[in-house]
Parts: C-alpha cells; structure tokens; sequence
C-alpha cells in the first residue's frame, strides 16, 4: 500500500510540473524605443522578462535587398546587457494615413500595386462615409509577399535563436463588408490563404524562436453569428505549422473579442504558444462581471486561466502602468 501511495504521489507531482506553466510579461514599447531606457521599473524588475518593439517594414528594408537592423541590433544589446529580452513585432499595418509601413520601392514600383492599401473607418456601417484610416500592407500580393518573406529569412539569419519571439501585426484589416472598398485582388478567401503563405514563411525561417501571429478578427465573417471559417482556418493552420497565436487586447468578457478570437486562443493553448497584448485603452476596459475598470488582477486572471496564455505584452500607457501594473508586481514580490 506505501509503495502504491510512494508511486501516486509521484505521478501526481509529476504531472504538476508539467502542467503548470509560468506566465512571462514582457513590456509594450511599440516604436517608442526611446522609453526602453528611461523605463527604470522596466530595467530593474526580474517580473519583467523583455521588451516587446515594433519595427515597420519601410524602417528594415530602407532600399530593395538593402536590409538595415541597426535598431534591432542596438535594443538588443541594451536589453541584454540588463538581463532582458528582446521581441519583435514586425509592423506591416498603420492606423494614421500619414505613415505607409512598406518601403518606398513597392510604392513606387508598378508591379507592387503600390505595396500597401489604405484602412478605412466609417459610422454605423455606412461605407458612404468612409474615412482613410491609416494602411495595410498588401499581404495577398504575391510580388509583395514574396518581398516580405525576404525579408523574414534576413531578419532570422541574424536574430533566429537570439531573440524570444516575432509576431505579425494583427490579422484584422478595415476595407469594409460590401466590396466596394477592396483592393485590387482583394478577396476575405484570398486574404485567409495568404495569412496561411506567411505563417508558413515565418515558421521556416524562425524555427527556434516563437513565431507567433496575431488573429483577433477577419474580414468578411463575425463570429459566431456570421462565422465563415475564415478566422477559424487561420488558427488551425497556426496549430499545424506549430506557430503561436494570440492577438491585441486583453478584454476580460468584450462580446465581441470573446465570439471572435477568445474561443479559438483557448483552443490552441498548450499545442502552440500563446501570446495576448494589453494595448491602449485595454486597462480602461469595464470588466461586465463587476461593473468598475478591470483590474490588473483580473487581466492576469483572465489571460491565464480562461485563455491559457503564456504571455502577456503590458503596455506603457499612463497614469495605468505607473499606478496599476507597477506597484501590483511588487506587491507579488516581483
């Protein structure tokens, strides 16, 4: 009876410590890299594992098959050097019209189809007012795509193992339902297989860092009342190719981020990594079970144990971080 008793408990803690997974946060720079330094709970606090920092297109590839990572390379010294580590999230979208993320050369050269269409924003599901709302590159081109996976292999030739992770900006793009804002070649089937093409590209060239991609929402669909399988066909691929998922906004309870990507997050966790970002505005969010500002607690709660995340990407933004995020990691002995 002992040795059977022994043999449980074994297994038991065993089983424990392969089910039970730390949550690694890392911090939201964006393109402010300039904070990284002058962050100094960022700097000085283990909870902290790296800096997340976004880099656009236009900013690596300045020329054709002209690659410049000076930046990168520059943030991860730094980082290193303070016992951090360094995630990319490869910038391909924008949301201000003034800021194009692909460089000049597929603006300019006529086989790119100007290598970026614009983002639109209108009221009330009335695209007769549709304003420009930034760009996205165009992902479903294959002239563009095969542009981009270049530069996926150049990037992983130098960062492939050194950094933690890249992500792909999220898979949301805003050309209206109706068609009539589309791009040029431009279809919600068409867009779904080409996010598959990259996340292949990625996976193949970033085999040992996590190549993670970004899937709230798809054109075309909204789940679950008008699901297509769009969103649902991204993810599945992304548990095939064994690339993570995750997206913007942690939301704890939103309608509609919880019809749309939650299900399918909480569905891939544990096959693949998880990664879920607290963006601007996300520790504002009214929790619906309480009915007051969610909580740093909550947020933790939610990301680990309704969406199984492995981590989160806690953004800077003020007074939140600061009076919130902070003193709740220390507070946890963090």
């Amino acid at each position: 009876m002992k040795l059977l008793l022994v043999s449980l408990i074994l297994i038991f803690s065993s089983t424990l410590s392969i089910t039970a997974k730390p949550l690694h946060h890392f911090v939201y720079f964006g393109m402010d890299r300039e904070k990284i330094g002058a962050t100094k709970s960022f700097l000085e606090m283990r909870a902290f594992e790296g800096a997340q920092v976004a880099y656009s297109w236009r900013q690596l590839e300045p020329a054709r098959d002209e690659y410049d990572f000076r930046l990168i390379r520059q943030d991860l010294a730094f980082l290193a050097r303070h016992g951090k580590k360094l995630w990319i999230q490869l910038q391909d979208v924008t949301f201000s019209e003034r800021w194009n993320p692909v460089p000049k050369y597929l603006v300019q050269d006529p086989q790119y189809h100007g290598g970026a269409n614009h983002q639109y924003s209108y009221k009330n599901d009335d695209e007769q007012t549709a304003t420009v709302d930034g760009w996205a590159a165009r992902r479903w081109d294959p002239a563009v795509q095969e542009r981009f996976h270049k530069l996926l292999f150049a990037l992983a030739k130098e960062f492939d193992g050194r950094i933690a992770g890249i992500n792909f900006a999220e898979s949301s793009v805003s050309f209206g339902e109706s068609g009539r804002l589309y791009p040029d070649g431009f279809t919600p089937q068409i867009y779904r297989d080409a996010l598959v093409t990259n996340m292949k590209a990625l996976k193949r060239a970033f085999p040992k860092s996590i190549a993670l991609q970004y899937a709230n929402f798809m054109p075309g669909e909204w789940r679950p009342t008008d699901d297509k399988g769009y969103l649902r066909a991204v993810y599945y691929a992304a548990r095939d190719l064994k690339v993570g998922v995750g997206g913007p906004d942690l939301l704890p309870g939103k309608p509609g981020q919880m019809g749309n990507s939650y299900s399918l997050i909480r569905e891939m966790a544990g096959r693949v990594p998880v990664g879920i970002a607290v963006q601007d505005g996300n520790y504002e969010h009214v929790n619906p079970k309480t009915g007051k500002r969610v909580t740093i607690t909550e947020l933790i709660t939610f990301a680990n144990d309704y969406l199984k995340a492995d981590y989160i990407f806690w953004c800077t933004e003020e007074p939140y971080y600061s009076n919130d995020l902070v003193p709740f990691m220390r507070t946890m002995g963090r």
